[in-house]
This record gives structure tokens, sequence and C-alpha cells, in this order.
């Protein structure tokens, strides 16, 4: 073919390239694997999403829950799964990128391709509304003249939450005092019974909390304000650089074609603008935030490229 051909051909194979993603079509129920338990907040999230792509997809989307370990009991099935858009699964971070930095996984990162990122929860500072404590720089004041003797909680050992609070103890040369919990809910009960003096939690997680006046966040980790708690300031905002949280989102195994991942994706950013959708998100206090394949992929890299660096520096087993 000459030269000019090519170039007029090019707009038409492009054209049936879109058309290809555009026109996939499950045959069968599509699987969604799930890491953790039925209940949890994932869960909800995932089935939710799997509800309203259901409509999008024609086709029915079946949960199953594979839960441990943090997460990699669910993520090495989906690693294992035949790559042809009939197994999909929920990804959590930090979990996806650090285990298999911390230990010896049955997976890694690179088993998986990333269709789009649907929840992006920040993390925050709580306390009780009657802390003394009025914003981070109060924290830090504090914590300095107190090396190692205030409590915080967290959902455990290598969670967003811990990991965003050694980056805190870095910015302001400061310790804290770790007590990990196994959930949200007993690091709630802690701070609400005095046990500890900090709950490190999502945004998500506290914000019904603060509106019961139960709770008071000192910032959150977000790079701009979440619009469902515009009045906490960030803790940029604060002079602390840290921005950290927990992204869930949706992949496929490796090899599941492009045209597949480009389809699915669509399908997730269509569902996301349909305003009962937002209305269901808004309800479980999911802060959404859509990524595409190659945008979710990139925070994923650049994510395990950060803890890569930091276990080499600081590993965070305690």
């Amino acid at each position: 073919m000459t030269t000019r051909r090519l170039v007029l051909a090019a707009p038409a194979l492009l054209a049936a390239a879109r058309a290809s993603a555009q026109n996939w079509q499950p045959d069968r129920a599509i699987t969604m694997i799930v890491a953790f338990a039925a209940g949890g907040g994932t869960d909800v999230a995932a089935r939710t999403l799997g509800r309203f792509m259901e409509r999008e997809l024609g086709q029915s989307i079946v949960i199953q829950n594979r839960a441990g370990a943090g997460g990699e009991i669910g993520w090495a099935e989906l690693a294992r799964a035949r790559p042809d858009g009939l197994t999909i699964g929920f990804i959590n971070t930090p979990n996806i990128v650090t285990i298999p930095i911390e230990r010896q996984a049955r997976y890694k990162l690179d088993d998986f391709a990333p269709i789009a990122n649907v929840v992006d929860d920040p993390g925050g500072f709580w306390v009780l509304p009657d802390s003394p404590w009025r914003n981070l720089q109060d924290l830090a004041a504090a914590a300095r003249a107190a090396p190692g003797q205030i409590a915080y909680g967290t959902t455990g050992v290598g969670s967003d939450d811990h990991l965003a609070t050694l980056a805190f103890e870095r910015a302001t040369g400061t310790r804290l005092l770790h007590v990990p919990f196994n959930g949200s809910a007993p690091v709630k009960n802690a701070i609400l019974g005095r046990q500890i003096q900090i709950a490190a939690m999502n945004m998500g997680e506290g914000v019904n909390d603060l509106r019961q006046g139960q709770l008071r966040p000192l910032g959150q980790m977000a790079e701009t304000r979440w619009a469902n708690t515009p009045e906490v300031p960030t803790f940029r905002e604060q002079g602390f650089d840290v921005v950290d949280g927990s992204l869930r989102g949706i992949a496929a195994p490796a090899g599941t074609p492009q045209s597949v991942l480009q389809r699915l994706a669509a399908v997730v950013k269509a569902v996301m603008e349909q305003p009962d959708f937002i209305a269901s998100a808004n309800q479980q206090q999911l802060p959404l935030r859509f990524l595409d394949p190659d945008q979710h992929r990139a925070v994923l890299v650049g994510m395990n490229e950060t803890y890569t660096r930091m276990w080499r520096e600081h590993p965070w087993r305690d």
C-alpha cells in the first residue's frame, strides 16, 4: 500500500478500532471478584457499581467475595483468570500495590490490566469534639512535646491510614504511637471510648460521625477539598505535603484485549455520570473520581514507585 493510501486509510482504521471497542458485548454473565468480605465498604461499592453496569451492558454481573490476606487471595484469583473480559475485580490501594512490596505475594502489579478507577477516598485525621487540637499545627506541636505518647488508630499495618501517618511524622519530625485495628469500625469505637486520641480514617468513613457531632476532622489528605466536606482544609493548605487515601476501581487480568478494556471503561464512565448512581454514591459517602485505563495505570505505577522507595527507606512493619 502506498504512503498516500496509508494516510487516507488511517481515519477509517481508527474508526473501526473505536467501533470494535464500542461493540464488544459479553455473551454471558461477568464475574466481579471482591477481595474483601461481604457487607464491607468495598463490597457495597462493588455491588452498587455492578448493578448499574448490568443496565449498560445488558448482562448480569455476579459478585464473588474472595476475602483474606489483606486482599491477596482475591487478587491472586483475578490475576490467574482468563483474560477475556468475563472476569473483572475490584482493586483497592494501597494494598494492591504494597502487598507484593512487603512480602512474596501470589501476584504482582503487572498481572492486572486497569479498567477504571471509581472512588478516591482521601485520608483524614479525626479527633473528639473536645480535643484541644484545632488543627494539624496543634497536633504537631503536641507530638513534639510528647514523642511516642499520642496514640492513633488505623485499619492495620501497611494500610493507607498507616502509611499516610508515617508521611505526616516524617513531614513534622514527630513520632506517634501506632495502634492497629482490623477495620474502621473498631477504630471509631476506640476513639469514641477514648482509648486513642486520633483516628486515621478515610473521609468517607468519618463524615457521618462529623455530621452527628461525634468526631471532628483536623484535615483531609486530598489534593483539593472533597465536595462533601468543603469546610475541612487539606493537609497541604495547613503546610504539610501529605496527599493520600484509598483508590477503589476495577481491573481485569493482564492480556485482556484493549477493545474490551475500553468498552468496560466507557460503561463505567457512563454509569458514573448517571444521577441515580451519583445519588447512591453520595448516600454511601463515596468520593467519586473516574480514571480511564491509561490514567489508572499511571497512578498505580507512580504509587508503586513511591511505596517501593518508602519500604527501602522506612519499612512499615510496625
